[in-house]
Parts: C-alpha cells; sequence; structure tokens
C-alpha cells in the first residue's frame, strides 16, 4: 500500500510558563493572525491544528473582537480546529469532575465557533489517567492522541496482545478499566517530528530520509503522522512549498498537508486486529520512570492547596448548594458559575497546575484561585442563606428566652458526623456603629446558652463568648447596612447530618450555668481514646495508633523526614550524601490544647536543625544548565532550625485521626514529607485518581531508573491486608511514595523547596523555595478487613467540611431536617451535582470504584418526576422506572462512571 504522509499544522500552546501570560498571548495574537492568513490565501495550506483546546480563541478574541466572524468562518470550514478541551489539563492534579467541566466548555465553545474537533487531545499531559478512554468515548470522541506514559517500543505496560505484553506500534487500543475503548496515537518521535521541514531540495533529502526512517519503526500502517510544529513553535509560512519540494524527492510517497480527522480515519481504515490493547492509567510504569514528571505534583504546595481548595468549593459546595437551592425555589446560578469555572480551568493546564512556571506566572495563578474562589463562596452563602429562609423555625419561638437557631449542611453524598464550628450574632446595633454601637455591644451581660438539637435535645458544646466585631447586610432594596454584633462560637460534634441535606440546631438562653461536661477522651499522659481507636503520643512527638475494633497497632507514626533536594520544579533529586534528618528520638514539646467530652486535641511542637540550603556549586549548575541528574553536590555545612508544629484532634465518633502540620520553613533545596509507617504485609496499596481508585504495585518495575519513586493521588492512599488497612486522606497533598523497605511507609510530601523551573533552560524561582509558613491538613483511617470501600467513603468525605449559617424564626416550607437526594450503594462514589449545561434538568454522577458489578438504589423524592441515564456531555439516553419500594435500582458495570439526569 502506498505510503501517506500527514503533516499536520499546529502549535503546543501553553498559556503562560517561562513567560508571563500577557507575554506569551502576545505571541499567540501573532500566531492566529498569521495562521488566518495562511489558510485564507494559500490555497495549499489547509488546516492549522488549535492544540485541542478553544481558551486560545478566548485569549485571542479579548485582543481582536472584530477577528470573531473570521475565525468562525474557518473553523466551519475545517481549516483552524477547536476543541474538545476548554484547556489541556493535567489529568493528575485536577479533579474527575474538574475534567467533564473542562469537556463541557470546550465543547459549547467549540460547538459557538463553528465545528467540535473529535479527538482527545493530551499531547503533553505527564501521565494519562486510566478513565480518560470512557469518559472521553461517553462523549464521542474518535481516537485520542498522546505524548507520555508509555514506551516507544515495546509498551510494557499492561498490554493484551496474543498473550505478550509488548507492542511496536505507536496505535495501541487504549482502554478504561471498565473496558471503554478508544484508538489511541501515540507521538513516538514526540509532537514536533515534521517542525520546519526545508524547502531546499538537498537539506530536504536529509531531513525526510532520516524522519520517514523514524516514523516507519513504529507506524502499524502506511499512514505516517508528522507534527508541524513544537511548543509555541510559530507557523512555517512556506510549507507549501516544502511539501512540493517532497512530492518532488519521494514521488512513491503520498504528501498531504492533513489534520487528525483525515489521518484518524485513514488509519481507522487500514489498522487491522492485531492492534495492542494497553489498559488503565499510563504513567510509565515500566519505563525509566522519568518522563511523566510525578514531582510536579509537591513543588509549590500553597498554589496545590489552592487548587483542591477551588475545585472542592465549585464541585463540593457551590454546585450542589444551588441545585439545593433551585429545589427550593431559587434561580440556579448558571452565568455565575460558569465563570467560576472558566477562571479556575484558566488554572488547569499541566506547566499552571503543576506551578513548573516562573515566579511571575505562578503569582498569577494564585490570583485566579483566589478570583475564581471568591465566587464560588459567595454563591454557596447565597444558596445556604436561602435554603435557611426556606426553613419553618416558627416552633422555636420562645418569648422567655432568647433563641439563636442555625443550619448546618451537608453538601457531601452521604450522611456525615463531623465538627461544627459557627459564630451567631447575640444581639446587633444598627445605630452609631463607630464607638458607641462597639461600646454598647461589649457592655451588654451575655446570656448563658444550651445547645439543642430541632427536637429540643441537648447536644454537648463548647459556647464561648467571641466579644464584639462589625459586619454588614446588603440588602437587596436598600442601602448597605452596617452594624456591631456581639457575638457567641459553638462548636460541637454534629451526628449523622442527612446527605444533600441540613439540619437546625439552636441555642437557647438559660437561667441554669452554663453545662459541665466532666466526661473526656484523654485516659492518660498524652493519651486520647474513643470507642474506636487510641492515639498514645509519645516523647519525640511521633504517636501509636491502635484500632481499638480489631486490636491492630500502627507504631512510631507521623515522624517528619527532611532530605536534600537539588532538582527543579519538575523533578526530585536528593543531594549527594542522601541522608535524611529525622525528628525521630527528637524531644518534642507536647500540649493538651483542647479536652470536651467530644474533642480532644494535642499541640506538638519539634525543632530539627537542618542545613540552609544545597553547596554552593548548586547554582552553577543550574546557571550552566547542568542536567539535574548529573548533578553530585551535597548541601551545606550551615544550619538552620525548622520548626514543625502539629495538631492531633480525635473527635468522639471519629474512626480516624486529623492531623494538621505546620512547617516555619528557613531552609532551601530540600523535601520535608511525613512518614507513615503501616506494617502491613501487602504488595500493592490503592490510590484515588479522576474517576477511579486505582491499584498501584508497591515496587516499580526493574526498567525503573528515576532515584525518586513517588506517586500521585487524589483524595487518599490507602494499603491493607488480610487482618486490616488504613488510608491516608489529604487536602492537596497530591504526591506520596511507598517504600516497601521500610515497613510499607507511605511518605506523603507536605513541602519541597527548589530554585529554578528547570527544563529548557535557566529560569530561577526564589518563590519556589517556599519560604515561610505553611499548614497542611491530612486525616489517617485505620480499618478492618471489609472495610476498605466505606474508608473511601470517609476520604472523600474528608474533602469537605460541614457548613452552617444562622437563620431566624419565622414560618417556612421546609422542615428543620431535609435530604433533598438519597441514595445507597456499597463501592460507589458520589461524584457531582449540578445543573444540565444545555438545560435545566439535575445531573448527578457516580463512578463504581470496584471491579464487579454494584447496585445502588436512589430514592424517589417529590421533585423527581423522570429519571434517565445519561453520559458526561450530559445527553438523554434510557429512562429508569420506580420499583414498588419507591426506588430506582440502578446496576453500575464494574468501573463505570454513570451520569444520571433527573427532570
Amino acid at each position: 500500500m502506498k505510503t501517506t504522509v500527514h503533516i499536520i499544522s499546529h502549535s503546543h500552546w501553553d498559556r503562560e510558563w517561562y513567560m508571563a501570560f500577557e507575554k506569551h498571548r502576545m505571541k499567540l495574537v501573532e500566531l492566529l493572525d498569521t495562521a488566518s492568513d495562511l489558510l485564507e490565501n494559500d490555497e495549499n495550506y489547509r488546516s492549522f491544528h488549535m492544540d485541542g483546546h478553544t481558551a486560545a480563541y478566548d485569549d485571542y478574541l479579548a485582543i481582536k473582537p472584530e477577528k470573531e466572524e473570521k475565525i468562525k468562518q474557518l473553523v466551519r470550514e475545517g481549516k483552524l480546529t477547536a476543541g474538545p478541551w476548554y484547556v489541556l489539563q493535567d489529568e493528575f492534579l485536577t479533579s474527575g469532575e474538574a475534567c467533564i467541566r473542562n469537556l463541557l466548555t470546550g465543547r459549547k465553545e467549540a460547538q459557538k465557533l463553528g465545528k467540535l474537533c473529535p479527538i482527545g487531545y493530551f499531547p503533553d499531559a505527564f501521565g494519562n489517567a486510566g478513565q480518560m478512554p470512557q469518559v472521553l468515548a461517553q462523549a464521542g470522541m474518535e481516537a485520542v492522541v498522546f505524548g507520555r506514559g508509555v514506551k516507544s517500543v515495546g509498551f510494557n505496560n499492561e498490554t493484551l496482545e496474543k498473550g505478550t505484553y509488548e507492542t511496536a506500534y505507536s496505535e495501541i487500543n487504549w482502554q478504561s478499566p471498565d473496558g471503554s475503548a478508544l484508538l489511541g496515537i501515540l507521538f513516538p518521535n514526540w509532537y514536533n517530528n515534521g517542525m520546519e521541514i526545508p524547502v531546499d531540495p538537498e537539506k530536504a533529502k536529509e531531513f525526510w530520509d532520516k524522519k520517514l526512517a523514524d516514523a516507519k519503526k513504529f507506524a502499524g500502517t502506511s499512514q505516517l503522522l508528522f507534527m508541524n510544529g513544537c511548543d509555541h513553535q510559530p507557523i512555517q509560512k512556506d510549507l507549501s512549498q516544502a511539501i512540493e519540494t517532497a512530492k518532488k524527492l519521494y514521488p512513491e510517497i503520498e504528501f498531504v498537508h492533513s489534520d487528525f480527522e483525515t489521518y484518524v480515519k485513514a488509519v481507522k481504515a487500514e489498522l487491522g486486529e492485531n492492534i495492542s490493547v494497553v489498559e488503565g492509567e499510563l504513567t510509565s510504569q515500566e519505563t525509566d520512570g522519568r518522563f511523566t514528571l510525578v514531582n510536579t505534583a509537591s513543588n509549590r504546595i500553597d498554589l496545590k492547596k489552592l487548587n483542591r481548595k477551588g475545585e472542592t468549593a465549585l464541585e463540593r459546595k457551590a454546585e450542589p448548594a444551588a441545585v439545593l437551592a433551585k429545589l427550593a425555589g431559587k434561580r440556579y446560578p448558571k452565568e455565575l458559575l460558569e465563570y467560576s469555572w472558566k477562571v479556575l480551568m484558566q488554572n488547569h493546564p499541566h506547566d499552571s497546575v503543576c506551578s513548573c512556571n516562573v515566579d511571575v506566572v505562578n503569582d498569577e495563578v494564585a490570583l485566579r484561585y483566589e478570583k475564581s474562589r471568591q465566587v464560588a463562596e459567595g454563591l454557596c452563602k447565597e444558596s445556604m442563606e436561602y435554603l435557611a429562609e426556606q426553613v419553618d423555625t416558627s416552633s422555636l419561638s420562645n418569648e422567655k428566652n432568647k433563641v439563636l437557631p442555625f443550619s448546618v449542611y451537608n453538601f457531601t453524598g452521604w450522611d456525615k458526623t463531623d465538627m461544627v464550628s459557627v459564630v451567631l450574632d447575640v444581639d446587633r446595633c444598627f445605630e452609631n456603629i463607630q464607638e458607641k454601637a462597639y461600646w454598647e455591644m461589649q457592655n451588654m451581660e451575655m446570656p448563658v446558652f444550651v445547645l439543642k438539637d430541632f427536637q429540643g435535645n441537648i447536644v454537648e458544646a463548647k459556647i464561648e463568648d467571641m466579644g464584639t466585631a462589625f459586619d454588614y447586610l446588603l440588602p437587596d432594596d436598600r442601602f448597605r447596612q452596617p452594624y456591631m454584633a456581639r457575638q457567641v462560637r459553638v462548636t460541637f460534634e454534629a451526628k449523622a447530618v442527612p446527605a444533600m441535606g441540613y439540619r437546625v440546631y439552636y441555642l437557647q438562653e438559660t437561667d441554669d450555668k452554663q453545662a459541665d461536661y466532666t466526661k473526656t477522651l484523654i485516659t492518660g499522659n498524652n493519651v486520647m481514646e474513643n470507642e474506636n481507636l487510641r492515639v498514645e503520643i509519645h516523647e519525640d512527638g511521633s504517636y501509636t495508633l491502635t484500632n481499638l475494633k480489631t486490636g491492630r497497632i500502627y507504631s512510631q507514626m507521623g515522624y517528619y523526614e527532611d532530605t536534600g533536594d537539588i532538582g527543579n520544579e519538575y523533578i526530585y533529586v536528593q543531594d549527594k550524601d542522601a541522608q535524611a534528618i529525622t525528628t525521630k528520638n527528637k524531644a518534642a514539646e507536647i500540649t493538651l490544647v483542647e479536652d470536651t467530652s467530644f474533642c480532644a486535641k494535642y499541640h506538638i511542637c519539634q525543632k530539627i536543625d537542618v542545613p540552609v540550603s544545597a553547596a554552593e556549586e548548586l547554582e552553577v549548575a543550574q546557571k550552566s544548565f547542568q542536567d539535574c541528574y548529573n548533578r553530585h553536590i551535597g548541601r551545606s555545612d550551615k544550619l538552620t532550625e525548622l520548626i514543625i508544629e502539629t495538631e492531633l484532634t480525635l473527635q468522639k465518633s471519629a474512626k480516624s485521626v486529623k492531623v494538621e502540620t505546620t512547617i516555619h520553613n528557613t531552609a532551601k533545596d530540600h523535601r520535608v514529607r511525613v512518614m507513615i509507617p503501616t506494617g502491613l504485609v501487602a504488595d500493592t496499596h490503592f490510590a484515588d485518581s479522576a474517576f477511579e481508585v486505582v491499584e498501584r504495585n508497591n515496587h516499580h518495575s526493574k526498567q525503573w531508573e528515576n532515584p525518586s519513586g513517588c506517586d500521585r493521588q487524589q483524595s487518599f492512599v490507602a494499603m491493607q491486608d488480610d487482618r486490616d488497612g488504613i488510608l491516608i486522606a489529604n487536602h492537596g497533598l497530591y504526591e506520596y511514595e511507598v517504600l516497601p523497605d521500610m515497613e510499607n511507609t507511605i511518605a506523603v510530601t507536605l513541602l519541597r523547596c527548589v530554585g529554578e523551573m528547570g527544563d529548557w533552560g535557566y529560569f530561577p524561582t526564589p518563590k519556589a523555595q517556599m519560604k515561610g509558613t505553611y499548614t497542611l491538613s491530612y486525616e489517617i483511617l485505620p480499618f478492618a478487613d471489609g472495610e476498605r470501600l466505606k474508608a473511601y467513603t470517609q476520604g472523600y468525605q474528608f474533602q469537605n467540611d460541614l457548613m452552617a449559617i444562622s437563620t431566624d424564626i419565622h414560618t417556612g416550607a421546609n422542615p428543620m431536617e431535609k435530604s433533598f437526594f438519597s441514595w445507597t450503594g456499597e463501592g460507589v462514589n458520589f461524584s457531582g451535582l449540578k445543573q444540565q449545561d444545555a438545560g435545566s434538568d439535575i445531573m448527578v454522577r457516580f463512578v463504581n470504584v470496584t471491579e464487579v458489578p454494584r447496585e445502588m438504589q436512589i430514592q424517589k423524592k417529590d421533585w423527581m418526576e423522570k429519571l434517565y441515564k445519561s453520559n458526561v456531555i450530559e445527553e438523554e439516553k434510557e429512562y429508569l422506572d420506580v420499583n414498588t419500594d419507591g426506588q430506582y435500582h440502578v446496576i453500575l458495570k464494574p468501573f463505570e462512571i454513570l451520569t444520571l439526569g433527573i427532570k
């Protein structure tokens, strides 16, 4: 069959990276101006691939809005491509729900521009998440193109080809764990193998002889792919002439200025059934381990935390809260949610969310996180206030004693027990709010209160006088209303607050003295205990956890390790001496700081001396652009004190201990991790990823050469043996490492400090040295054999606190406790609740995180008319019937992502 060379012009467009966003945008304007002119005036220059995302068009049209119709015409004609993504996101540091919003936004914007490109595109993603074929197949994509995660020859991932584990082709069948599969196109010669094609015949002959040979090594068909571009690559204006030269040099080969749709169609027509199947995530498991840049998960931990906080504010708070408020009669704030998502997603391209940028870019990334979250948090608060107004609290009215009602909201998919802390106004003064109002409030006699649930049952609580504070109201129909308020803070354990719902509690004035709760969780010197868990803190600040249900003891947990890092924002490289400094056997200051009947908390302060930085040679190595893996540099002889503070919290009903670590960082060029020795006898472990909990080997393969064996997680990492297990949940701590030679210790990275961006030049990043104070949060949950799936649920719930908002006494249509959406199903994760993008239906998503079919039941509520199966792009599919028990029964296939629509 005649060989066809498909030349696809493109430019991999990182919106920001080694230059600030606006500087890159100036180049983008030039790029799209040039592309538009060529596509209009050179009939042989037929297509330009705009990198698989629509954000580039937003950025361009913000500068040149008068070009919109011209861009739309070129997209409609297929000369410019659009989508399917809004941005080219990193797949491991962004949530599954963020991936869906990215796809929905990219599709919508591409369709507005005139035509959607049906090719999933991951040219430079730092590895590929295992559920992406399922996501893209549900979205109707025809193929997926990627650059990293497998070997160019002999993909030693889990492959299925006639019983072997190798394939020599760049075309593969990439399959998700559920069985969904797409044609996968790997860039074995990278996405620049057709860059700057010569026009001169002699140079062209030399170019094509090598490039054709390289492409034929890996191609499984006669269709050869050449990518005419690279990172921020300017348009090759003489490409038409270069192609004509090639045609004359190789008359037996057909040279085509092509596009991905044409190329994929030709490959599919010729590709046989011998194509290899590669299943699951593509993370260089069976390579040298250097190419998927795992350590981007641990630099700039301040930004990683902001990303998790921003995603949580939208998908776990603002969206479900807006749905519940909509069901109670409020308009769904679609436009504001879309805006907040777009601002957040502008941080989700791999360089941005991975923080492998110069400092000025990371400064702008931080600002976007704040801007997005301001909108999301504001919308969530408005929804909660609206919901509270619809609740009938009139029965709480009490003429004799003051009553302060408030609502506690649970926007997770399961009933939730957790600590709640809310500040309530006892009284307000709107007159003369300067000094007079302050002292009027400050001098008032504070009533004694007791906390009750809506049924009048007394709830153990800590009630604190917070003094006087300024605040204001912004009424819909009047000018702003400033006031002074005398406030109290109430802290308590709220038990089993209903999923996707709320419960009303209230403070009631009492003539009795404040209740004296003499019960305690403290059972010994530096020991706290509830019915599930015992925590014993040792002199060096480490602690022993005992699972009281199984008797399993986990010793010397929670010590800290400091090591040198002479790498960069992409790569962790330990210094040549490879010495770890730990807090083990170093005396700590241990203080009991909270002791109530429902909560105990210890504060632990540890101090260790660490080198102030790497040795001076590192700066020379950086400036001379020495490969970081070839650096043989030690740490400085000068020491600085590193102070680490830890708060361990045990709640009355908890099955876990919550940990908050604060690091006062005075050093450079180092990494700090918390070490969790498990002692579990296991060869594999489990890590939360986008729409899956993936099982990974504790030992890397024989081919692995990277000195760092780290992996990435989303909400948690877990391990179990035949008796017990342990799960570590986190807030924005995306990197961990399993150390099988250290009792299967799970090491979670808390801080990584480096001085340069890395990659293709010297770009210093002094802010990435992370001088200052940083607080990191995580949770340690022991569990018994058979309870791993329940542990997953708690790991997911750790991401989302119960929320509370004050209300008053009024009538309303809703009761004082309500769940708007109820379901059951073991092994099924509740993923998201939102309104349909292109309609008014309510969309809810679940994931079966297990390898077997799972049944779930959804309780039919009064607001539900019909329920149907949908997909990630929210199309109507199969309608479901209600059973006689008033429930919808749904079977999820193994590892299925199931989206349901509710009318």
